[in-house]
């Protein structure tokens, strides 16, 4: 559970400074990137382990509220949630992330939740139950569910999801820190020559990003907008593009559906509550001479 503070400016130290709002809404990679499907006309479900505590109860809630299916959610007591407050600096359109991962049991998953899986067109995963995730990518290996992997964070092991990874959507400071190389175009061939994804998709913030299939290395725009939350932007991203590949479109395709995706949810506050739904992404694209 995120608490948004929005901030005139980022504060100093000890000091004190006036917020100019402050809300709680949920959070998370694969957590926000599946409302975010869900908000753009696919149907999706959460697969975790949630504490019964405000947190808790608060991102249950926020799921059902989005129509994400919360039937396959573990609920536990006597545990802390993972929460974060996040500072929305309106002078810089920046946002600053201080998060506890709380204390919850690691997730092991059900019959109903393998079942759930290999019944998906794709499993989306972000590295923060590593275990449960790789055990879920080779579940998804052997029902032909696609795998699309939200290389976020460079956590400890990460190399056991990339492996079983088939749509490989990496920030550009994952792939420059995983493969130790000095630009986007190189780091993109190199995640694809040491994993053999179908695609490597690096995003770059404003400044689009790079998809590579093994054949060439193409550019795909980011969109400019008056930008008032940035926070969750990337895990629109990762959602919009699973949307968008459900409805059957290429990966370059994908890629501008979900930039879309990504630039207008930036106009709002609220990482999940700012995504727009299908008709208005199009019109969004269309507004800039582009049709899907």
């Amino acid at each position: 559970m995120d608490t948004l503070v929005t901030v005139p400016n980022y504060p100093k130290e000890d000091t004190k400074l006036r917020a100019l709002s402050s809300k709680a809404a949920g959070g998370g990679p694969t957590a926000t990137g599946l409302v975010a499907a869900q908000k753009l006309g696919e149907q999706t479900a959460y697969i975790g382990v949630l504490s019964d505590d405000n947190g808790g109860t608060f991102l249950k809630k926020d799921f059902e509220k989005y129509g994400v299916d919360t039937s396959f959610i573990e609920t536990k007591s006597g545990y802390r949630s993972f929460t974060s407050v996040i500072w929305l600096a309106k002078d810089t359109a920046t946002r600053t992330c201080v998060f506890d991962k709380g204390d919850l049991p690691a997730l092991v998953l059900g019959g109903l939740q393998k079942q759930a899986i290999a019944d998906s067109e794709i499993l989306m995963v972000d590295g923060n139950e590593m275990d449960a995730a790789e055990a879920a990518c080779m579940v998804a290996k052997e029902n032909g569910t696609k795998v699309l992997y939200d290389c976020g964070g460079l956590y400890e092991g990460v190399e056991r999801l990339l492996k079983l990874t088939d749509v490989m959507i990496p920030s550009e400071e994952f792939s420059l820190g995983h493969t130790g190389c000095d630009n986007v175009s190189d780091a993109a061939v190199k995640l694809y020559e040491l994993y053999h994804p179908e695609v490597v998709v690096i995003t770059c913030g404003k400044e689009g990003g790079i998809i590579f299939d093994g054949n060439e290395i193409k550019e795909y725009p980011a969109f400019l907008v008056d930008a008032v939350d940035t926070n969750g932007s990337g895990d629109v991203f990762h959602g919009a593009f699973a949307a968008a590949m459900v409805k059957g479109y290429s990966y370059m395709d994908c890629c501008l559906f979900a930039s879309a995706t990504s630039a207008i949810k930036c106009t709002g506050v609220g990482a999940r509550e700012s995504v727009p739904d299908e008709k208005t992404v199009y019109h969004f694209l269309e507004s800039r001479g582009i049709k899907l």
